[in-house]
């Protein structure tokens, strides 16, 4: 039989969160130009999606880890979490069962949350749609959870094939998910902001039919070998 010791607690309470400003200045970008600003680092596995494309969050990690269908733990995140937060839950991909639905997410909507993200399922899909909470998931099944087993509140998970930490920033759009270190989040947003205007001058670029082809195509197929020194397309 295992003990639980009073310095590893099973629910961590206080946790160091990305700042609101930064938050809100993250919120303004893609998640693809703050996964490609961040070294192409972060982004969860594409089948984590959002259950209605126009969906967006922005917003700290609150992390939960569960044994596959069943969400015990996932209610006592709720119940510490605060407004502003994005529920991060390690569902294992499990898809045999839901592991929230239309009343928990209601719930989530009137606590302020900004969104949840499960490796797992969820159900009460066209509710949830119309609710417009931001909710990224795998997949959906009608079967509901139990609400018997111990897990993780606040540890580091790993969701969609990516490790997340309590308090981590976490970004999602139609493209999907981004996480990006608490630690980081701040330094990133001058180069994603210098990304956006450079991409816009590219498209600018297009569409003038001024450059139709990278800048930067000629070095780059020189420096793979496929073309010679001195040679263009």
């Amino acid at each position: 039989m295992t003990t639980q010791s009073n310095a590893f607690p099973e629910i961590r309470r206080d946790i160091s969160r990305v700042r609101p400003e930064i938050v809100a200045q993250a919120a303004q970008f893609q998640a693809a130009i703050l996964a490609d600003v961040n070294e192409r680092r972060g982004a969860l596995h594409g089948r984590i999606t959002a259950v209605a494309p126009s969906m967006k969050l922005a917003g700290p990690a609150i992390t939960v880890e569960v044994r596959p269908g069943d969400n015990l733990m996932i209610h006592a995140a709720m119940a510490i979490a605060r407004p502003g937060d994005v529920l991060v839950i390690d569902g294992k991909g499990d898809l045999s069962s839901a592991l929230m639905g239309a009343i928990m997410m209601n719930q989530a909507k009137a606590m302020g949350l900004a969104g949840v993200v499960i490796d797992g399922a969820v159900r009460d899909v066209l509710e949830l749609r119309e609710l417009g909470l931001p909710v990224f998931a795998v997949g959906m099944n009608p079967n509901g959870p139990t609400k018997n087993i111990p897990g993780r509140v606040n540890w580091p998970v790993s969701v969609g094939g990516t490790t997340v930490q309590p308090g981590d920033l976490i970004v999602g759009d139609a493209d999907g998910v981004v996480v990006i270190e608490r630690e980081k989040a701040a330094a990133l947003l001058g180069a994603a902001a210098q990304k956006v205007a450079d991409e816009t001058k590219r498209l600018h670029g297009i569409r003038s039919g001024e450059q139709l082809r990278p800048s930067w195509l000629d070095g780059a197929l020189r420096k793979a070998g496929v073309l010679k020194e001195g040679e263009a397309l």
